[in-house]
């Protein structure tokens, strides 16, 4: 071959990773991309649609026969042996994204092949090419630090929202993380400190993502020539990646994020003296540094995924002079082997920690969202009844739920309909209550929207008799001033719940949801909207009563507003007699305590007995309404959206009156503690845990 080989190339795997190797093909004048594939038919078409790919192909054979002369495979790790022997045996030379396989054996059985069928397979060991690795490791062939003895790789990481549907690979196995990020640990302490001896290394879970579970990984690497540790993390902030070499005669330090390689060195001065001139030093390096890889950035000298690209070119250019490829079969084979160590224990791990829940649930009644506030309160009033309940949870619950014979457990999240059918399949009646109460766009439309279509679709297919879904006042239009009429349950929808904030659009569309399955398949649903639901383990001084700003509380203007206060035990009563009521057609009934009491007077009370040091401030709503208005010029000029609109602050402050008869005409439902009792209960409780606060 010349270097003006062509080479047709297709892609097998339409993941995240697919729009970087499109970006380096598209670099190198002699390859033609033909297509892609994926067994997600779908993902791959929006893969052409997003990315220009040429087409999509429903099958390796049938892209192959289009004349395709290399195969990237981007697939799941699980997978990369399987493709990648097809691939060659297709007669394709085969570029595989690490890790090469999961096993020494799968190593072995794409060397064989490629022996036997003469194709060629490089291996995506991408950090290696990295431009401030190569500098790193230039730096250390002309002994910048002398001799290098230990080095330490600090990763940051996050994984592209999950908003619902089949789960992503990282959510399988349990060492999938260390499969992703934990290999290039591996293979850049080889290019550093020589072949690996041994590696230790512990993985826990802080919980940030609980449907990734192990999400802090730190270790520790022997090799030929040093030690090496690793410290990956998915809850650090901001993102980064740093490695830091130790020599014999100086440290170097590549930042490849903040795009900077430094270098401290020992110098013959006092250390005082040394370590101030070091400061400065690395300083200016850094200064020069950033503005001028900045400008290589935008000149493309330094690249997106520039490791990747690089790697990728260095591969056809390989190919096309018939020279060494970057990263041999041989070559990744210990790395494998070192990976599959260390993630195979997670694997295991994780298996036995799902096998501490509920697989095959026998239970009638299901509560989604149990964990939550409402949850809890409504678990415990099932459990006082003798009542054999199912739980639906994202994360661990307390102890004593997993030793009360009385509920079973199903993990899982509500945007996975596989975790929603096993939760729901056998159940009788379903308390569905889960919903994002915080968190980004993604977190409320997978939690709330794609989570209660998912329960509601998997409800339909097991016949559930009862469906109990709780919405929120949130999803009825506001008032103007000039409306005096009581707000009752055919009160007009909200028109531009876009203004009012994700927690309302994702209620809103999650009780359509419901409401059109009732109305138009017979999902035997009822339908509440309690108000502000409050009480003792949620806090009382949110953003409608008042803000603690240190020794100050802020109320909005006069503070006269009456919020539809509903405690959280009377919300219990209308959801037990709602679920023994008939009116399981989508009947619409709102909860709220009539007996009015304003946001001052709650901050009177709190005040009182909780924080009596607090002094009330009264803040003008023009001063609000001025930050809002300032807060949507600014995100307008820079064509984001918003956190805050007009429109919002305008609805919470235009004063409500709701009409509740329907809920007692056809529930029997009255509050029964009532709002200044349940105020009562909830500050004794805070009070006490004000006095047993240290001071």
């Amino acid at each position: 071959m010349t270097s003006q080989t062509q080479f047709r190339v297709g892609l097998v795997g339409a993941g995240y990773v697919c729009q970087f190797h499109v970006l380096a093909l598209r670099r190198l004048p002699n390859v033609q991309l033909v297509g892609i594939m994926d067994r997600d038919a779908s993902r791959a078409s929006a893969a052409v649609e997003r990315f220009g790919i040429p087409r999509s192909f429903p099958s390796l054979k049938e892209m192959v026969s289009e004349g395709i002369d290399v195969v990237h495979v981007l697939t799941p790790p699980a997978s990369h042996a399987d493709v990648a022997v097809e691939a060659m045996e297709r007669g394709c030379h085969v570029l595989v994204e690490k890790p090469l396989a999961m096993s020494l054996e799968e190593c072995d059985r794409i060397a064989a092949v490629s022996k036997s069928t003469g194709k060629t397979v490089c291996v995506n060991h991408s950090l290696l090419f990295d431009w401030f690795v190569v500098q790193a490791r230039k730096l250390l062939r002309e002994g910048a630090i002398g001799e290098p003895l230990t080095v330490h790789y600090f990763r940051t990481a996050e994984y592209p929202p999950y908003r619902g549907g089949p789960l992503p690979p990282q959510y399988g196995e349990g060492g999938y993380p260390f499969r992703d990020l934990g290999i290039h640990t591996l293979y850049l302490m080889e290019a550093f400190l020589g072949s690996i001896r041994d590696v230790q290394c512990h993985f826990s879970t802080r919980g940030g993502d609980p449907n990734l579970l192990y999400d802090e990984w730190v270790g520790i690497v022997q090799c030929a020539q040093g030690n090496g540790s690793f410290s990956l993390s998915w809850n650090g902030r901001p993102l980064r990646s740093v490695i830091s070499i130790q020599g014999t005669r100086g440290t170097l330090t590549a930042d490849l994020f903040c795009m900077t390689v430094t270098v401290r060195k020992a110098l013959p001065l006092p250390k005082p003296i040394q370590r101030v001139v070091n400061s400065a030093g690395e300083a200016l390096q850094m200064g020069f540094q950033l503005p001028v890889n900045l400008y290589r950035f935008a000149r493309k000298r330094i690249l997106t995924y520039h490791g990747l690209q690089m790697l990728v070119a260095e591969f056809y250019k390989a190919l096309a002079a018939g020279s060494p490829i970057p990263v041999t079969v041989d070559q990744a084979r210990p790395v494998v082997e070192w990976t599959e160590a260390i993630a195979r224990r997670a694997d295991a791990a994780k298996i036995r920690h799902l096998a501490k829940f509920c697989q095959s649930p026998t239970a009638p009644i299901l509560v989604t969202g149990a964990t939550g506030f409402i949850g809890r309160h409504l678990v415990r009033r099932l459990l006082a009844e003798k009542e054999r309940i199912r739980v639906f949870v994202r994360r661990e619950p307390p102890a004593e739920w997993l030793e009360n014979p009385l509920i079973e457990i199903v993990l899982g999240d509500l945007g996975d309909p596989a975790a929603v059918e096993r939760a729901v399949a056998g159940s009788k009646e379903v308390f569905h209550l889960g919903a994002a109460m915080r968190g980004s766009d993604h977190d409320f439309h997978r939690s709330s929207v794609v989570g209660t279509r998912n329960v509601v679709e998997s409800s339909l297919r097991n016949r559930i008799t009862r469906f109990v879904f709780v919405s929120s006042l949130s999803v009825l239009r506001a008032p103007t001033k000039n409306e005096k009429t009581k707000i009752t349950e055919d009160w007009p929808l909200e028109p531009h719940a876009e203004k009012r904030g994700f927690y309302t659009q994702s209620k809103l569309e999650a009780e359509k949801i419901v409401s059109t399955a009732a109305l138009q398949q017979g999902l035997p649903a009822v339908i509440l909207r309690p108000g502000r639901v409050f009480g003792p383990g949620d806090p009382l001084l949110t953003p409608d009563i008042g803000r603690l700003v240190r020794n100050r509380l802020l109320i909005l203007g006069k503070g006269t507003l009456t919020p539809p206060f509903i405690y959280v035990d009377d919300l219990v009563d209308a959801l037990m007699l709602a679920a023994s009521s008939t009116a399981f057609d989508g009947s619409i009934f709102q909860l709220v305590d009539l007996t009015g009491i304003t946001q001052l007077e709650i901050a009177s009370q709190y005040c009182r007995a909780v924080a009596p040091h607090l002094k009330i401030t009264h803040l003008p709503l023009v001063f609000l309404v001025a930050m809002v208005a300032g807060a949507e010029m600014l995100a307008k000029a820079l064509r984001r959206s918003s956190p805050f609109s007009l429109y919002a602050v305008r609805s919470a402050l235009v004063p409500r009156s709701f009409d509740c008869s329907r809920a007692l005409r056809q529930l029997g439902w009255r509050p029964r503690v009532g709002v200044q009792e349940g105020l009562a209960r909830t500050l004794s409780v805070l009070a006490g845990e004000s006095l047993s606060e240290p001071h």
